[in-house]
């Protein structure tokens, strides 16, 4: 798979991808905080349940992951990219987790080449 051993990188990025790969909408929330906001080409998710919105019609793309190509952390921010599969094909991926008090509190999220 990846140069990455997943289950030593951040934890918020671990439960992130373990709660994405279960399609668990309860427990991708738990990764937010109330005021979190989610930043995509397409709009931005301004609160919790907005971002609650956006997770639930993602999930249904059955998103897994494929390969971890790039990341990069330090004390309170994540930049990765990789490769997901999405309704079975593969796309590539890339974003940013902001952290604060152990939960996502901003987000960048996009695919593309």
């Amino acid at each position: 798979m990846a140069k990455y051993d997943i289950t030593r990188l951040h934890p918020v990025f671990v439960r992130q991808m373990d709660a994405l790969a279960a399609l668990d909408i309860e427990a991708v929330m738990k990764n937010y905080t109330d005021d979190a906001v989610l930043l995509r080409y397409e709009g931005a998710s301004v609160g919790i349940e907005a971002v609650r919105e956006t997770f639930t019609g993602y999930l249904t793309l059955k998103p897994t992951l494929v390969e971890l190509q790039d990341y990069i952390e330090t004390e309170d921010t994540i930049f990765y990219r990789a490769i997901m599969n999405l309704n079975g094909e593969p796309e590539n991926a890339f974003g940013t987790l902001v952290v604060r008090d152990g939960r996502i509190w901003r987000q960048t999220a996009g695919f593309g080449s």
